[in-house]
């Protein structure tokens, strides 16, 4: 009687082991020690589309149980988001003045910086040169919006070179921008190199020397109150440590 009791407890207490489902949420832990657990919702500008879904997949990796969940937009309509009580845990702006916007938040971190290139169709089909040809009425052109990092960087570059562009469409982030050209809507796009990069099979990408005239810093912080501030710490960290930094590297970003 006894053996048979004992074997039943055993049975009872394996079930109990195996099934999980009032169990607490995987978790594991950053570099400082401090348990990470749960989802991290971070906010990244529509340019660091390709890199932090990459970090994402590689800070999961990192961390077990763990899941990354991104909102990839224009830094201005990010910031808009955020200060309207938006769950984030982490924003990550193309430009410092959008993250300035952002009421809700710790101490900015620059972790890279990114310069403009003219894209165009595979094969140049507009036969465009540089600068100049954005303000050819007979040109299709886009451009960012102006209250988008991209859009202000382009407008800085044309008022150092004294040309006044003459854009088709003004889009809500950089991708957009880059889309039109790779589906051959325009002739031309100004957008931020790491993009030309990588979307290398699509486009052409046109190197123009006023560049260097308006080059974006990318500031990074936790939300002050973020919903998941041991995931959101452990993020940044990652994204600011040796790998991040490779990976950011290899997409054409350079440091600040």
């Amino acid at each position: 009687m006894f053996r048979r009791t004992a074997l039943a407890a055993a049975v009872v207490a394996l079930t109990l082991t195996g099934c999980g489902t009032d169990q607490p949420a995987a978790s594991s832990q950053s570099g400082d020690g401090t348990a990470v657990s749960g989802t991290v919702t971070v906010f990244a500008a529509a340019s660091l589309t390709g890199t932090f879904t990459k970090l994402g997949k590689d800070f999961e990796a990192a961390h077990p149980g763990v899941k990354v969940v991104f909102n990839f937009a224009g830094s201005s309509a990010l910031a808009q988001q955020i200060n309207q009580g938006a769950p984030a845990d982490v924003f990550a702006s193309a430009a410092p003045k959008n993250m300035d916007q952002v009421t809700d938040k710790g101490a900015p971190t620059t972790f890279v910086t990114n310069s403009l290139e003219i894209a165009v169709p595979k094969g140049n089909p507009g036969k465009v040169t540089g600068l100049k040809d954005f303000t050819d009425k007979n040109r299709k052109i886009a451009l960012c919006a102006a209250q988008v990092p991209c859009g202000v960087a382009a407008d800085k570059v044309f008022k150092a070179v004294g040309l006044t562009p003459q854009p088709d469409s003004l889009e809500q982030d950089v991708k957009a921008a880059l889309t039109k050209v790779s589906l051959g809507e325009v002739d031309a796009a100004l957008v931020y190199k790491t993009d030309v990069l990588a979307a290398k099979d699509k486009v052409d990408g046109i190197e123009f020397p006023e560049a260097g005239k308006a080059i974006n810093e990318y500031p990074i912080a936790t939300l002050s109150k973020a919903p998941n501030a041991a995931g959101a710490k452990a993020f940044v960290d990652y994204v600011l440590s040796d790998k991040g930094k490779a990976v950011l590297a290899a997409a054409g970003f350079n440091a600040p």
